[in-house]
């Protein structure tokens, strides 16, 4: 049986299966997405950062073509994160030109990609500065009572949803996923080292997701427990706990708290008690995955169990068609909360 398959499709909801389907992606405007950076460019320095609407383009190949503009290697270009490529969505790019003129941005224009704004700063763009992304999703021939999606939605608003990795993270129909399988079995040498920590990746998310598959199951993907690592919300600080006293429950219950889940990597793991076998138990279902990644010695990280959904909002213009609107923080995944709203296809 597919990776892809011993896991994705029994990923369970928190609550409940939607009854509710609708049309994802019929155009690339039907998902936007915008990126939000927790600081202010400077307006001088050595890295020009430039503001991009893309539409139906990949991310490194717009990386590639501001490099090609700027008469740069690709190296000397930066993103914080990947964007969906079936999409319109602005994020920012940063170029290296140390003592150079810039290029005029809006010469020899591509139809996939326009550069909105450029601005100098002092430092590069580095993966995951980001303090969020802000979507907007129209779903159409919308099947089902808008009032349910309305509710679903407040009570997703109100609670959260589980912080899954989505499937982009795993490549066409869990392809990284086969690859890392491979890879980690020594049946492949992948040499070119982006590939290779894309299939890193995509195992480490297979193991998280397995951990808080099971921490849905049993109910506890936003309750804390004995041997819990907390994160603060907001931040990648984290700390661990032995017991759980009722200060611990109140900020979890405020979202000022979350529990986590493991990237796993070599070494011990931080989690202690029952959620430390809860996921050693969950690794083992994975245990090429598991071994594998500690053999390549990768470090031991946590991740947030639960996915805060912020200023969310639904429209319904007309009938059979439902815009929706939310905030996440950076890492997150839109499909991952789509698929607690509503049984989507394309």
């Amino acid at each position: 049986m597919p990776v892809q398959t011993r896991y994705s499709a029994l990923l369970p909801f928190a609550h409940g299966q939607p009854t509710l389907s609708g049309r994802l992606r019929a155009v690339p405007e039907d998902f936007q997405v915008r990126e939000e950076i927790p600081f202010t460019l400077e307006g001088a320095g050595e890295h020009v950062w430039l503001w991009v609407r893309k539409r139906g383009a990949n991310t490194d190949w717009v990386a590639r073509r501001l490099a090609e503009r700027a008469g740069v290697p690709p190296g000397a270009v930066s993103y914080a994160g990947l964007k969906d490529r079936h999409a319109v969505t602005e994020q920012w790019f940063s170029v290296h030109l140390p003592g150079r003129a810039e290029p005029d941005w809006s010469a020899n224009p591509d139809s996939e990609f326009i550069v909105l704004n450029a601005v100098r700063h002092t430092r590069k763009l580095r993966r995951g500065a980001l303090s969020g992304n802000a979507f907007r999703i129209t779903l159409r021939d919308l099947a089902g009572d808008p009032d349910q999606l309305a509710a679903r939605l407040n009570l997703v608003a109100a609670t959260g949803v589980p912080n899954y990795f989505g499937e982009q993270r795993f490549g066409h129909e869990g392809g990284n996923l086969e690859q890392a399988e491979a890879m980690l079995r020594g049946e492949l040498n992948v040499r070119d080292r982006h590939q290779r920590g894309l299939y890193l990746s995509a195992a480490r998310s297979a193991l998280f997701n397995a951990v808080l598959a099971r921490r849905v199951t049993e109910g506890t993907w936003n309750q804390p427990l004995p041997g819990e690592v907390l994160m603060l919300a907001g931040s990648h600080s984290i700390f661990a706990v032995d017991a759980v006293d009722e200060t611990i429950r109140q900020r979890v219950a405020a979202f000022d708290l979350h529990p986590t889940g493991p990237l796993w990597g070599a070494g011990t793991l931080r989690s202690g008690g029952p959620v430390r076998a809860l996921e050693e138990t969950a690794a083992a279902t994975l245990p090429v995955f598991r071994d594998g990644l500690g053999a390549v010695r990768l470090e031991q990280e946590r991740r947030a169990l639960r996915l805060a959904v912020r200023a969310a909002t639904l429209e319904c213009p007309e009938p059979g068609i439902a815009v929706l609107a939310f905030r996440l923080p950076a890492g997150a995944y839109a499909t991952t909360v789509l698929r607690e709203l509503i049984e989507c296809w394309s």
